[in-house]
């Protein structure tokens, strides 16, 4: 076909007068359809449509493995005033690799770029950059779990999210370098994900990058998954896989910036197309890249036709947002000088708050039963209330501060924590003005920051007992869970991309009864109505000593919306085993321990109260009952009643 290639034909169009005029008002979100390469068969014999945005192109053309990647052979056509190219290659079918071949002024003269399609759903194997075209024929398997995810997805359900990073959660034996694919990681990821009891994995970034070190971040494929890992069915087989076990999917996806490099989207035709012209507001300090032009329609279009791809295309359950705070401060990360002020002289980035509003808004009209979340890493307001009362329309937003705070408690030596107590306690103080996750994710686990293990003080079994603690202590806490992989095992070593978890530990007792305790906390979580449906209410929550920072404990209670029952938290930081530590309840009776860090199985001490404590008509804590309990070192117990009053 090389020597022979047909001429393009103008007559075969996917593209509609109705959608060029959605996509140059901001308002066409299945842009998937119209741009980028689909096989069609007009009826004369099948072949390719490609369309491509480059309204300041000179020349557009396609060029790829059905041309020899010769110029001038295939040429698109302008329609209209749109900015958007396009034309039928008759023959080309899928698995042919193509670029755009965008001829546009510069300085008096013309220049001829190669870039890869924007919209394309395949590309080829990085270090290669082309994109491929790919005609979807994958059936998927998952109608139960799609009908039934609504309640997966509640402000009220069990949320645990296991966070992964597919090239280095395992690899191959080193006799075969390279990476698990898609269909190779789906059945081993499911099995562990069961087995220790989340509810939802996270992925980093699968769309498409060069860069395999940015872990996902640098994406020049918007609609396109890495085929690092096999190709796009093969990421739906994963999906597919996991929704048959009862697991959902979270994406994550990055709307904050884009990477320079050369085929991508950066000076697409030759103008500051996708990226704001303006550095001050198109290119991003930390991270070397490009920011979107969130103010430009087409741009819009774009990215929010991107997320619902993931989300309709793919089947995703949410789309966790990366960088949201670096979208919606002009000054983020810049000194003054650097910045902008927006139309009313503040720093707020009005376009991108714009942007994130339609993109929820969209996203939940379309699929009420997703997620979307937010890693907003400041105060902003309302990040995840409704657009209708002035909120960005997210479901669920990170505590970012909560994060630090209590890593950095729990990262200090005991006899020091009494006092930092402030640390723990503060997060109450906001808990409810944001649905939040708790999120230990892969941000504090690289840079030196060292890994979870790592940042606990002691010895190996201190180590083990403070990172069981603290696990503990936020899964009891309101709110939804995250823990990056290898946290649940305690991971020694800072997380390295470049290789696999250290699997072997959890031969170690140990490592395995940090696992086996993580597990029991989410099967806990996700059983207990008292530990899971108030995450996002006061109402389900109640410090019973917030304050004995001496002591270095906390106690608190769950209630279900009910408030028959209760669980009592009781945390002791402190090396120090505590007898005879009184808490007021609210009712007689017993209390049952259901769960206790310091237990034999978990490879603690087996300290505690002896799995059942009656209570006592002695009021205590502002309460008409107490315990007396045991409280094991650096531990935590759960302890369970029913209002018997009420049945």
């Amino acid at each position: 076909m090389k020597d022979g290639a047909p001429a393009v034909r103008h007559d075969v169009s996917l593209v509609s007068a109705e959608h060029l005029r959605l996509f140059n008002e901001g308002s066409h979100f299945r842009l998937w359809e119209m741009l980028g390469s689909h096989v069609v068969d007009p009826g004369e014999g099948s072949g390719t449509c490609f369309a491509v945005w480059a309204p300041s192109a000179d020349r557009v053309e396609v060029i790829g493995d059905f041309n020899g990647w010769s110029s001038g052979r295939h040429p698109l056509i302008r329609r209209g005033s749109s900015g958007v190219w396009e034309g039928f290659v008759p023959g080309v079918g899928p698995g042919e690799s193509y670029k755009y071949g965008i001829v546009h002024r510069i300085r008096g003269g013309r220049r001829v770029v190669e870039k890869a399609d924007p919209l394309a759903r395949f590309a080829e194997e990085p270090p290669r950059t082309a994109s491929v075209v790919y005609r979807d024929e994958y059936r998927w398997g998952d109608d139960e779990w799609m009908s039934g995810r609504s309640a997966k997805n509640a402000l009220d359900a069990p949320i645990s999210i296991y966070e992964v990073h597919l090239g280095s959660w395992q690899r191959p034996p080193a006799a075969a370098p390279g990476f698990l694919s898609y269909r190779e990681v789906a059945p081993r990821l499911a099995d562990y994900v069961s087995r220790t009891g989340f509810t939802h994995v996270e992925l980093l970034p699968v769309m498409e990058h060069p860069f395999y070190g940015s872990w996902g971040y640098q994406v020049t494929g918007y609609f396109a998954p890495s085929s690092r890992y096999g190709r796009p069915e093969d990421l739906k087989y994963l999906i597919d896989l996991l929704h048959g076990r009862g697991i959902g999917v979270i994406l994550d996806w990055v709307p904050s910036h884009f990477p320079t490099d050369e085929h991508a989207l950066g000076l697409f035709d030759g103008t500051h197309l996708y990226e704001h012209a303006d550095r001050r507001l198109g290119f991003h300090p930390d991270w070397n890249s490009f920011i979107f032009d969130y103010g430009r329609t087409e741009i819009r279009s774009f990215l929010v036709s991107s997320a619902l791809y993931w989300l309709e295309e793919y089947h995703a359950d949410g789309l966790r947002v990366d960088a949201v705070a670096s979208m919606l401060y002009r000054d983020y990360s810049r000194e003054d000088g650097e910045w902008v002020p927006n139309e009313r002289g503040g720093r707020e980035n009005l376009e991108a708050e714009d942007l994130l509003r339609r993109l929820n808004q969209e996203a939940y009209r379309r699929l009420p039963d997703i997620l979307t979340i937010a890693e907003e890493s400041t105060a902003w307001p309302l990040v995840s209330h409704p657009v209708e009362v002035g909120g960005l329309g997210f479901g669920l937003k990170w505590d970012m501060g909560w994060m630090h705070d209590v890593l950095d408690y729990v990262s200090r030596d005991p006899s020091h924590r009494r006092y930092h107590h402030s640390d723990l306690t503060f997060r109450q103080l906001y808990a409810f003005s944001e649905n939040f996750v708790l999120p230990f994710s892969h941000d504090e686990v690289v840079h030196g920051k060292g890994s979870l293990w790592q940042r606990m003080t002691g010895d190996g079994s201190r180590k083990a007992a403070n990172l069981r603690l603290l696990f503990g202590c936020m899964y009891a806490e309101p709110g939804k869970k995250l823990v990056f992989m290898g946290g649940e095992f305690g991971q020694q070593r800072e997380w390295d991309h470049e290789s696999s978890l250290d699997w072997h530990l959890l031969a170690d007792p140990a490592h395995e009864g940090i696992r086996r305790w993580v597990a029991d906390l989410n099967r806990l979580y996700r059983s207990e109505a008292a530990l899971h449906e108030l995450d996002c209410e006061s109402e389900g929550f109640e410090w019973v000593a917030p304050d004995d920072h001496m002591q270095s404990v906390i106690s608190f209670l769950r209630r279900p919306r009910d408030g028959r029952e209760a669980f009592l938290v009781v945390c002791n930081f402190s090396q120090e085993r505590r007898a005879d530590y009184r808490v007021g309840v609210p009712w007689g009776g017993p209390w049952v321990e259901r769960l206790n860090s310091d237990a034999s199985r978990y490879g603690g001490t087996g300290s505690g109260s002896l799995g059942r404590v009656a209570s006592e008509a002695e009021p205590f804590h502002g309460r008409p009952y107490s315990l007396t309990l045991t409280l094991p070192p650096l531990a935590v117990v759960f302890l369970h009643a029913r209002d018997r009053d009420h049945g």
